[in-house]
């Protein structure tokens, strides 16, 4: 008897909690969502992050409300959401970093394979290989020898270990066989304002945050890393073409904690792709050198399947580079 009532009572926890998601995802957001940036205020993650707030805010009726969490190269944020409760009130925006981290970081505190729910991909663009003013090279074909002849002279800062920009500088350093001195932030804003006003030599930053600075005369582009140029910067050869090979595709993706029900993150999905089919959106996509992806690939699966392709490309690439696992702390 003691043993059919408790078969009696499981399964009727298993049918409430089969009934519970579509439920939940039926009211879901009845409260205001945050939305995690593991950067600074005013980098690349934060433009987009806000850009997304304010229209998926729209979509869902309720406010999303960002929160920048930097330190620990994005790993700080990326942390805070691992640990949220998994209903979808609480989202990370992060980059590739995130999945570079696991070959970066000896002790994250977190599976990254296992403890996120990715909810969407939403943009992809190439870095920008910018310098201070009164560098001596005026364009990509003299800054790159320049480069490697100064390189231990010159100062390359990014925005944290793990950060886009501290995984370019491993990769220009790798396609130069060279060694720079690197200055490390807390976030891509910081670095970009000492680059402007000369404290460091040369920053690979996402265009999302270069191009105004570009566009403004503030720093000198030397090269995009892209297949192409960008329309937005259409005097600004490829690394390609300024004879070095070097190229990195970055991109952002949505994502919450992992067990936070499947309806939950279709409704997520829904508001996501709600803001990637706005011409406004996309026009300030486009303003700053970047783009959504391909329609066919606003689905959660395959920002699952790309989000898992990137953590065994990076850990390659990093080994090959020679970088080691430090501490994340």
């Amino acid at each position: 008897m003691f043993a059919r009532t408790t078969r009696r009572i499981a399964l009727a926890g298993l049918l409430a909690l089969g009934l519970a998601g579509p439920a939940m995802a039926q009211n879901f957001p009845t409260k205001p969502l945050t939305l995690i940036v593991p950067f600074a205020a005013g980098g690349p993650s934060d433009v987009i992050a806000r850009l997304l707030a304010d229209h998926m805010g729209r979509t869902l009726s309720q406010q999303v409300v960002v929160e920048n969490v930097a330190g620990a190269g994005g790993t700080a944020g990326a942390k805070r959401l691992a640990s949220a409760d998994a209903d979808g009130y609480t989202l990370l925006i992060h980059h590739l970093a995130l999945a570079a981290a696991p070959s970066l970081y000896s002790n994250l505190g977190y599976d990254t394979l296992t403890a996120f729910a990715p909810v969407g991909l939403v943009n992809t663009g190439p870095m920008v290989v910018a310098g201070k003013l009164a560098l001596p090279p005026v364009d990509g074909k003299a800054f790159f020898p320049y480069a490697k002849a100064q390189a231990d002279k010159l100062t390359v800062a990014h925005a944290g270990v793990g950060s886009n920009s501290h995984l370019c500088a491993v990769l220009m350093s790798q396609a130069l066989g060279a060694k720079f001195t690197q200055v490390a932030y807390r976030g891509t804003g910081p670095a970009m304002n000492d680059l402007v006003s000369g404290q460091v030599d040369v920053l690979c930053d996402q265009s999302t945050t270069a191009v105004p600075q570009i566009q403004g005369d503030k720093i000198r582009a030397y090269a995009v890393t892209s297949t192409g140029r960008l329309d937005v910067l259409p005097n600004t050869p490829t690394a390609k073409e300024a004879g070095t090979d070097l190229e990195m595709t970055i991109w952002h993706g949505l994502y919450a904690p992992k067990n936070t029900p499947a309806p939950v993150l279709d409704k997520l999905n829904g508001a996501l792709k709600a803001a990637l089919k706005d011409p406004m959106v996309l026009d300030r996509f486009k303003a700053v050198g970047t783009s959504a992806f391909p329609e066919a690939e606003w689905t959660r699966d395959a920002h699952t399947k790309r989000f898992g392709d990137e953590v065994a490309k990076w850990a390659a690439s990093l080994k090959a580079a020679g970088v080691t696992p430090q501490n994340a702390n």
